[in-house]
């Protein structure tokens, strides 16, 4: 037991009003634990907690569906007068509630369609509609006057004419599939499925491949009438339904593509658009599968594998041809102003440290799934955060609650922000801590490892709102049934933890982790809130609350799993992050690096082997077009040692600060400073190669993926991408940075666990 308890003021609470506040709550609306909450003591674990309880009971469901009702009854692009009505409609309940609120605003670019035009020239003729249906059953989809029809931001403009070539998911592999197939799509336009990787990245591989236009459409298979009854009678899309969505490079940078790396204020300098490297090199065009439809059943060439077919009610073929089209797009490229809203709760404590919390609000249409059921779930925590404040419990560090605008076109509110105020984020900033849209079902929740044992303690002590078992508990359940093989079967039921997921990209934590460093989680739900209306015309106040969350108690429950981080984070005495989950992902990835050198290694060889025996081309179906891999380089072997070696330390290290952290309570000033800044180590102040935005060395959104993530990804990317010279000078990069936090954890064990004579004092606190 450590010895903070008589040191901790219990903001007017007695003792015995504190046990009967966590002990007598009402049924179901908090759930105990016997264990101290990382970061406190016996006494602060008590009090946070019996505080906790004020916090679920003042989070309202009514609430909730009142504002997403009103932010979401009109489409809010960024730039529209809707998207800043919203944005002052937050702002003003952050102030009624006790913030001090703040507009941000700046300056970026936005394409929005001029001319958008499909048709199919040969073999017949046919004109795409490019249009959505208004539904009777949904008053909101006739809500239309600042909606923004289907299209790809930061496509560039263009009229192409050629061939089609359906390169299925348009990933890399589909690419080695096409030409193994003989087939080019040089001079063509890509017809791709939606699903399986990032948008951006089907129109950046097309154009590397040669293509001169990408078409992107939505199978019924993915999230149609093949996955279940179509809105309105179900859940999925309908034919007219089309996803918006941006293209625009970020795997090279996010946010403004005139000001990467600077916040794009009126002063800022800015690029020539010409010279943004993050706008396609091609024209691109999302459609529906009913305008589809035309387009592949005139498709020709050699019938696709049975990995590659959908649900339309057609043979699919890979072309080229004979089906032949003209696409033609047009965008009005304007700058806009787009506007952030900065709520400030100072802290009475540690005024200097700060908690981040955000979730964007912009929407590609009326958003009420993606973004608005997060920012009503934050803005119910932000309520009841700020209540709190007002009876008497205010945070010991300050709370920052950010509304973000301009995330759909590229993460460009956040970014902006962060660019321009990268200084002193790095200075001041503990975690940031992101929620997007959600659905009902399993919790989510990925971020920096050095937060895994953290959001444990969240998890075991939040309950599923429908089957009343903690959030954990459930999540575990769910893994050791549905485990995909045994070794993760066995990992979940002998790893006591539930692992939290890198994250790569696709919200607004990427310029916070990747950019600064700075340690991050981003928190949801979904699995069983079935959704086709994503970023179509049907995402709806009336989709949402029929079919994702009735009810909105997951939005209630992410409030409460949300606002217990931000509260932990913002009052705990020693700041609540721990290394040994670290240590054991950063093992779990170097094990993946080795295997996969050695996968790629033998695939060659054996690959080769079969070449030079011919037994390829005796294998070969006269009848098929298949024909034989081309011969692989030859991997090598590479030098994992400096990778493993700081594994080594790090793991030494990590258990001496369990134990220092375990044996004595010491906070000061200097170790939590130590702690938020830890996770900076982990970036390099060049980035990484080719895109040196994204300057952290363990997690990064893949350059051939876009959200999903690659960790550790010099080293990863240069084995996956066949640039084997490149791997040994990566892997010494990589195990620099991970020496760089042992020595940190080394030096956090022994200021621990130094006599307390030789601690730096916390200011305002005790030491």
């Amino acid at each position: 037991m450590n010895n903070l308890a008589g040191k901790l003021k219990l903001n007017g609470f007695s003792m015995p009003a504190l046990l009967a506040l966590v002990f007598l709550a009402a049924p179901g609306s908090v759930h105990t634990a016997d264990f101290d909450i990382l970061g406190f003591d016996q006494a602060g674990s008590l009090e946070q907690r019996a505080v906790e309880v004020q916090l679920d009971a003042s989070i309202n469901p009514k609430d909730l569906d009142e504002w997403l009702r009103k932010l979401s009854a009109t489409p809010h692009h960024a730039g529209s007068a809707a998207d800043k009505d919203n944005a002052e409609f937050i702002a003003d309940l952050l102030k009624s509630w006790g913030f001090e609120v703040a507009i941000a605003e700046y300056e970026v670019l936005l394409p929005t369609p001029k001319i958008r035009e499909l048709e199919l020239l040969a073999p017949g003729s046919f004109t795409a509609s490019l249009t959505e249906e208004t539904l009777p059953e949904d008053p909101s989809t006739a809500r239309r006057e600042t909606l923004l029809p289907p299209y790809n931001a930061f496509s560039v403009d263009g009229e192409v004419e050629g061939e089609l070539v359906f390169v299925n998911y348009g990933r890399p592999e589909d690419y080695e599939v096409l030409e193994r197939n003989g087939i080019d799509v040089t001079g063509k336009i890509a017809i791709a499925k939606y699903g399986e990787s990032w948008r951006g990245i089907k129109p950046k591989l097309a154009a590397e491949k040669g293509a001169i236009g990408t078409i992107i459409y939505s199978d019924p298979a993915d999230d149609g009438y093949g996955a279940g009854d179509v809105y309105p009678k179900g859940p999925f899309k309908n034919d007219s339904g089309v996803q918006r969505g941006s293209v625009m490079d970020s795997p090279t940078y996010p946010g403004d593509v005139l000001t990467p790396g600077v916040g794009a204020t009126t002063a800022a300098r800015r690029l020539d658009r010409e010279d943004a490297p993050t706008i396609t090199k091609i024209p691109v065009l999302p459609i529906s599968y009913r305008d589809a439809l035309p387009l592949l059943a005139a498709m020709g060439g050699a019938v696709v594998p049975a990995e590659w077919r959908g649900d339309l009610p057609i043979t699919y073929h890979f072309g080229p041809g004979p089906a032949r089209v003209r696409l033609k797009v047009e965008f009005n490229w304007d700058m806009i102003t787009i506007y952030n809203v900065i709520a400030r709760l100072t802290g009475s404590t540690y005024p200097d440290e700060w908690v981040i919390r955000g979730n964007h609000y912009d929407g590609w249409n009326h958003g009420a799934a993606d973004p608005l059921s997060g920012q009503v779930a934050m803005l119910a925590e932000a309520k009841a955060v700020a209540g709190l404040a007002a009876r008497g419990h205010p945070p010991m560090r300050t709370i920052i609650y950010a509304a973000w605008d301009a995330e759909e076109p590229g993460l460009i509110g956040s970014t902006e922000w962060v660019e321009e105020h990268a200084t002193e984020l790095q200075q001041h900033t503990v975690a940031y801590l992101n929620t997007d849209g959600y659905s009902r079902g399993l919790v989510q929740v990925g971020g920096s490892h050095t937060l895994e044992l953290f959001f444990n303690q969240i998890l075991q002590e939040v309950y599923d709102p429908r089957i009343d078992v903690p959030l954990k508990e459930r999540k575990h359940a769910y893994e050791l049934v549905y485990a995909k093989d045994d070794k993760a079967k066995a990992e979940a039921k002998d790893r006591k933890e539930l692992r939290i997921e890198p994250l790569g990209s696709g919200s607004d934590f990427t310029p916070f982790l990747q950019h600064l460093g700075i340690a991050s989680a981003n928190i949801a739900f979904g699995g069983e809130g079935e959704d086709g209306s994503y970023h179509t015309l049907y995402d709806t106040y009336e989709h949402f609350t029929t079919w994702q969350d009735p009810g909105l108690l997951y939005g209630v429950t992410l409030a409460k799993v949300a606002g217990r981080a931000t509260l932990r984070l913002a009052n705990a005495p020693r700041l609540p992050f721990e290394f040994n989950g670290f240590v054991d992902n950063i093992k779990l990835y170097v094990t993946e690096l080795e295997e996969l050198a050695e996968k790629q290694r033998t695939e060659a060889a054996e690959t080769n082997q079969m070449i030079a025996d011919g037994i390829y081309a005796a294998a070969l179906d006269p009848n098929k077009t298949l024909g034989p891999p081309s011969k692989k380089e030859p991997v090598p072997f590479f030098n994992f040692a400096p990778l493993n070696n700081a594994v080594e330390h790090l793991e030494t290290a990590a258990k001496a600060f369990s134990f220092a952290a375990d044996e004595h309570a010491t906070s000061s000033a200097e170790i939590n400073q130590l702690l938020y800044s830890s996770e900076h180590l982990l970036t390099r102040k060049d980035g990484l190669d080719g895109r040196p935005w994204f300057k952290h060395f363990i997690y990064a959104p893949g350059f051939y993926t876009g959200y999903g993530v690659k960790t550790i990804p010099g080293v990863r990317e240069a084995i996956e991408q066949k640039q084997y010279a490149k791997v040994d000078a990566q892997i010494e990069l990589a195990a620099k940075v991970l020496e760089s936090m042992a020595a940190r954890i080394d030096q956090l064990a022994g200021l621990i666990a130094a006599p307390a004579d030789q601690q730096t004092p916390v200011a305002g606190k005790d030491s």
